[in-house]
C-alpha cells in the first residue's frame, strides 16, 4: 500500500467536493436529516475553518477540518476516511492534525458532534483523549448526536 500524505488544501476542488459529497450520502443514510449537520464546501472554505486532505496516490481518500468558533473554542468538522482505506490509521493521523494546530493556536477546548451509529468514528476520538460532553453552540441534545470534547493545554499564539 503506497504512502498517504495529509496537507491542508481548499475544499472548493473538485475532487475535494466529490468526496464531501460522498460523506454526506453516509451520513444520510444513518441519520435523519435535520440532525445532519453538513458544512457545504464553501462553508468549509470561510477563513474560521481549515481543511485537511488526505491522498494516497493523488485520490482525496479522506479529510477532517477544524472550525475556530471564538479564541478559546473551536470544533472538529467533516471527519471522514472513504470506507476501503479505513482501519489504516488516516482518520487518527487526520485528527493529529486538527488537534495540533488548534493547540499551536492557544485554543483552551476541542469540541466535536457526531452520530450515535458511528462506533469507529468514536474509538478514533476516544483514543485521541476525548471524553464524552453535552451539547454545545447550536447543536440541539438528540439522541442522534454524540459530543465529545478535549481541553487543550493552551499555549498563546505566535505573534
Amino acid at each position: 500500500m503506497s504512502f498517504v500524505e495529509i496537507r491542508e488544501e481548499s475544499p472548493l476542488q473538485d475532487d475535494v467536493r466529490a468526496l464531501i459529497a460522498e460523506l454526506n450520502e453516509v451520513l444520510l443514510a444513518l441519520t435523519p436529516p435535520e440532525f445532519c449537520f453538513h458544512m457545504t464546501a464553501d462553508e468549509m472554505a470561510e477563513r474560521a475553518t481549515t481543511v485537511w486532505i488526505a491522498r494516497r496516490d493523488g485520490e482525496a481518500i479522506g479529510c477532517g477540518a477544524l472550525k475556530r468558533h471564538d479564541a478559546h473554542l473551536a470544533e472538529v468538522k467533516r471527519m471522514y476516511v472513504r470506507p476501503a482505506e479505513q482501519g489504516h490509521g488516516i482518520g487518527g493521523a487526520l485528527l493529529n492534525e486538527i488537534v495540533s494546530r488548534a493547540a499551536q493556536e492557544g485554543i483552551a477546548v476541542l469540541k466535536l458532534e457526531t452520530g450515535d451509529r458511528h462506533p469507529a468514528a468514536w474509538r478514533v476520538y476516544e483514543r485521541a483523549g476525548f471524553q464524552r460532553c453535552g451539547a454545545f453552540a447550536d447543536y440541539p441534545e438528540s439522541t442522534y448526536s454524540v459530543f465529545y470534547e478535549k481541553p487543550l493545554t493552551a499555549r498563546p499564539a505566535a505573534a
